[in-house]
């Protein structure tokens, strides 16, 4: 097969990049070869609600990606969920509208000495990928883009309080209207989502990029197909080797298939899949490379490292009755599921076009958190956030519904107020297995809170997320095996029954034993939020980059690393530093700017 463009994935950037190519010059014959299946349509990509099915056991649509064991986290594996369907992460994510600050972007251009990656160049292609259906004439959000971006079919009452209490708690940072204005931080806010607030559906790429298209006979999609290796002239990319994915057709054979690319092959992968095909390649470091019998063909260190993640946690609390949750619908109750669906259908509203993430805040601590932070923190305060006051801390936001186990918790209405570290310090590494085996899994080591700030970070956040949680009108107690082990002693320790508390009632107060319950909490329960990135980083080589400010790897002709990012696993292979935003805005913006440096290069106007 003959194509003049291949991309090595269909995730949330490749498939972007490729519609817009392909929208713009029919004629283009491109390919796009994804291991995972197609979206079209199917009612669990479409319907907003069902984006946790995907993380169940049994799911196809993700790869569950095992790092090594982690002293820090107790001895025990992470296991971090990335997308493998079409879309990507924008046809499983967790719809979060989620942008980063502009001083993220800036940093991208000025630390790491990207030209024309900053907030100036990349505001006006955010805005071109969106319909802010929210409010008219926002600055910095978009109208008359493909995808829509509302509040989703329903306010619940626990998003309502959250906000209420927050406002009246936390008078300090107040509200805003907006939460993803890109250029400040520390207050709270009602969440946007990626839902059509006319239609109730999912907005993702896919259906307004690459599905919108069907009628194109020279755009191809291949699904179940998973590329081993880009093949190369000297130092040139001329195509890719590509064999069936063993999770979709597991008992097909391993035969290698070759397609040939005129122009440019595009490796479009992940922060997993994008670093491993490099290195089967013969692109990466030579002690990798040789380790796994890879002829090297370019020494590139870099290749695989700088793996970051947002840590996570997601304590759970019981809810009085007149919660309005998706705990029924998640349990799989067949008269829930009828209503909401019913009412989906009817106009596109209600708990069905909705995420249960109504509110939250992106925060900055004040002195006496600072202090609280202690002397963990207080040089990575000093170091990076003191003089950007757009950088926020850490993220906290309720959840109507219980975010974990559903089949071994009981059978009531839950709420959560989650928590994650905006920029860990910690990094891991996501390298080959096997030099041949395209469908063997990664050795990846996620890094998580190998830095004493990270587990900093987390302590003041589980403090900070309680005090809010229990002044909630719905507040009836912590769901206990979700929550830290305090002694029956502790004023700290957590109660499986009780009534919300007066809105000035003082907050808890915790001794170091408490601290360290909290610590070991952390190591115990901490995970992703599926935001996996950085592993082709777009830095100098001698600062072991990957990629060049226009994504062309180091080293090779024809050959370009753009990101496959996702909510579940969310991954920026190419960021060379992290964003204050789960990340799908991000990989939306790198595709848009990736389309515009590929169709320059290519002679063709966007």
């Amino acid at each position: 097969m003959s194509f003049d463009i291949i991309f090595a994935g269909a995730g949330t950037t490749g498939s972007l990049i490729a519609g817009r190519l392909a929208s713009a010059d029919p004629s283009l014959r491109i390919l796009i070869l994804e291991a995972g299946e197609h979206t079209r349509g199917l009612a669990a990509h479409i319907q907003p609600a069902r984006y946790l099915s995907h993380l169940a056991p049994t799911s196809t649509t993700v790869t569950f990606n095992v790092s090594e064991p982690s002293q820090n986290l107790g001895g025990r594996p992470l296991i971090t969920p990335s997308a493998r369907c079409v879309g990507g992460g924008s046809s499983i994510n967790f719809l979060m509208y989620t942008r980063a600050s502009a001083s993220d972007y800036d940093d991208w251009e000025t630390v790491y000495g990207n030209s024309g990656w900053g907030s100036k160049d990349l505001i006006p292609l955010l805005e071109k990928t969106e319909t802010y259906q929210v409010k008219s004439m926002q600055p910095t959000h978009g109208y008359s883009g493909p995808l829509k971006v509302s509040y989703g079919g329903v306010f619940t009452n626990i998003g309502q309080q959250f906000l209420d209490v927050a406002a009246s708690y936390d008078k300090e940072r107040g509200t805003t209207e907006d939460p993803n204005g890109l250029f400040s931080c520390n207050k709270y806010g009602r969440w946007q989502k990626w839902i059509d607030n006319d239609t109730g559906m999912r907005s993702d790429v896919p259906h307004h990029f690459l599905y919108n298209q069907s009628d194109n006979q020279n755009l191809q999609i291949l699904s179940g197909c998973r590329v081993k290796r880009v093949i190369f002239e000297n130092t040139r990319a001329v195509g890719v080797e590509y064999v069936n994915d063993t999770v979709l057709r597991p008992d097909a054979d391993q035969t290698v298939h070759t397609a040939r690319a005129s122009r440019l092959v595009v490796v479009s992968a992940g922060a997993f899949g994008s670093p491993t095909i490099l290195e089967r390649s013969g692109i990466g470091g030579l002690d990798i490379l040789r380790a796994h019998g890879v002829q090297p063909l370019v020494d590139l260190p870099g290749v695989g490292q700088n793996y970051q993640d947002h840590n996570g946690l997601f304590p759970p609390y019981f809810a009085s009755e007149e919660a309005e949750t998706l705990d029924a619908f998640l349990r799989g109750e067949e008269a829930e599921e009828q209503r909401l669906v019913a009412q989906w259908k009817s106009n596109g509203s209600g708990m069905l076009a909705h995420n249960g993430l109504d509110a939250g805040g992106k925060l900055r601590p004040n002195a006496a958190e600072l202090k609280e932070l202690g002397p963990e923190f207080e040089a990575r305060w000093k170091n990076y956030f003191e003089n950007a006051p757009d950088k926020p801390v850490i993220w906290i936001g309720s959840l109507s519904l219980f975010a974990g186990g559903l089949a071994i918790a009981p059978p009531r209405k839950y709420y959560g107020l989650a928590y994650y570290t905006e920029y860990p310090v910690s990094r891991g590494q996501v390298h080959i297995s096997s030099g041949e085996d395209a469908n063997a899994p990664p050795v990846f080591d996620c890094g998580f809170l190998s830095h004493p700030a990270d587990l900093a970070t987390l302590r003041w956040g589980y403090k900070k997320s309680r005090e809010l949680a229990r002044r909630l009108k719905v507040y009836r107690g912590e769901y206990l095996p979700g929550h830290p082990a305090f002694s029956d002693q502790s004023a700290a320790r957590c109660h499986d029954e009780a009534i919300p508390v007066d809105i000035s009632a003082p907050d808890i107060s915790y001794t170091e034993e408490d601290d360290a319950v909290i610590d070991a909490y952390s190591r115990q329960f901490v995970q992703t939020t599926w935001h996996s990135l950085g592993t082709c980083a777009m830095k100098p080589r001698n600062e072991m980059g990957v990629v060049n400010e226009r994504l062309d790897v180091y080293g090779v002709q024809g050959l370009k690393v753009a990101v496959n990012l996702i909510h579940i696993r969310l991954d920026i292979s190419i960021a060379p530093g992290n964003v204050a935003a789960n990340t799908s805005s991000t990989a939306l913006v790198i595709g848009e700017k990736a389309a515009l440096l590929i169709a320059e290069e290519l002679g063709i106007q966007l």
